[in-house]
């Protein structure tokens, strides 16, 4: 029979080879027997380690944590906290009042009484200072700006008479210079100008025919034949070369086709795909055979442990249960109300009476002291009491009347 609903991830309808069918149910058998025990094995260390966890594990940490914040509070803060409050506060306002003392209130009186006046004394003559500095400045300026106008009057004049002088000079001197001169450099550069250019003639005809029609009947006759016999030699032994290594290429090609080629992907098509299909077939029967097993062992494991707790009930807790409350209950209330009520009550009456009898000697001692004392420095005199606090029966406070509280003396 089959131990495991079929799965979405697989249709029914898609068709399984013979070997995950004949492989199935017999791993699966296999693998639930080895499996059972170790998922009880499994259950049984979780629910043993959940219960020391809440009964032991939990407890004791929790305890040990307080116990080791308690002695970091101790090691750690307290003695901190008590260096800050007695200490360091103390110390802190101590040496605030003494600097008070000792710096701020001399500070305060020696800014009132003596920087202050002082201060307003040099504002004043800082102010007269600076009053009559800006007179003389402005006078020193004043005439300083008189003078300035004078020299820049005079040097005007003086250039306006250089100026006219230069105007005559250029006009009846520089102007006539400058057109001969002007007429013989135009005459020069029409002379050099035509050399030039006979020049540049001769030498662009030179250059033509005994450089330029040479170089080209050299490269058009010579150069440009050469190059292409050279060229097509080129492209002969290119075309010898590649075919050479063709060939070369191609045995090579198909000796490691046939020789490493084919021979792999005969054994990777007939060997190691089949192979790997059958490893993958019962690699996945057994994960889902590892699966299934565990659910079932979790099942089993369940029923197992819920039968052991039921058998554990029946044979200790409820004879445990029913003891307690037929036995150990009435024989308890027996023992509380015959022994322990009683117990209680006399224990109670002997305390009641200790005390008393506690109290009476308190009593005796502090009545035989205060005879002993009587005994030695006397009586002590009876306090008299106030006359004029309160008024008589018959009488009544009245605003003129001295028996008020208010005008009682």
């Amino acid at each position: 029979m089959d131990l495991e609903k079929p799965s979405a991830a697989r249709p029914a309808a898609q068709a399984e080879g013979c070997l995950a069918v004949a492989i199935r149910i017999p791993v699966r058998i296999v693998v639930l027997v080895l499996v059972v025990p170790v998922r009880m094995a499994w259950d049984a260390l979780v629910v043993g380690g959940r219960f020391l966890r809440d009964t032991l594990l939990r407890p004791l940490g929790r305890a040990l944590g307080r116990a080791l914040g308690w002695l970091a509070r101790a090691l750690f803060v307290w003695p901190w906290v008590a260096l800050w409050r007695y200490v360091l506060l103390p110390v802190g306002a101590a040496l605030a009042r003494l600097g008070q003392v000792l710096l701020v209130v001399p500070a305060v009186w020696l800014y009132r009484t003596v920087l202050t006046p002082l201060g307003h004394a040099l504002a004043r003559v800082a102010r007269g200072t600076g009053a009559l500095l800006g007179w003389l400045f402005s006078g020193a300026v004043a005439a300083l700006l008189w003078f300035l106008g004078g020299v820049v009057t005079a040097v005007d004049r003086v250039l306006g008479g250089v100026a006219a002088v230069w105007r005559h000079v250029y006009a009846w001197l520089f102007t006539p210079v400058g057109h001969a001169v002007a007429w013989l450099l135009k005459g020069v550069g029409t002379v050099l100008a035509a050399v030039a250019i006979g020049a540049y003639t001769v030498l662009a005809w030179l250059a033509r025919y005994l450089l330029v029609v040479p170089a080209v009947w050299l490269y058009t006759w010579v150069l440009a034949p050469v190059g292409r016999a050279v060229g097509f030699l080129a492209g002969w032994f290119a075309r010898i070369v590649r075919m050479i290594f063709v060939g070369i290429g191609a045995a090579l090609y198909w000796t490691a086709r046939v020789l490493l080629v084919l021979p792999a992907l005969v054994v990777w098509r007939r060997i190691l795909v089949p192979a790997g299909r059958a490893l993958a077939v019962v690699a996945r029967e057994v994960g889902e055979a590892l699966g299934h097993a565990w659910r079932v062992a979790g099942y089993v494991s369940l029923a197992v442990g819920r039968f052991l707790a039921r058998l554990f009930r029946w044979t200790f807790v409820e004879p445990a249960r029913w003891a307690y409350r037929t036995v150990l209950t009435p024989v308890g209330h027996a023992v509380r109300d015959l022994v322990l009520k009683p117990a209680a009550e006399a224990a109670r009456a002997v305390r009641r009476t200790a005390r008393q009898a506690l109290e009476a000697a308190r009593e005796s001692a502090w009545q035989a002291r205060a005879d002993f004392r009587r005994m030695l420095f006397g009586t002590p005199p009876e306090p008299q009491p106030l006359a004029g606090r309160e008024p008589a029966a018959g009488e009544t406070r009245t605003l003129g009347s001295s028996t008020t509280a208010l005008m009682k003396d």
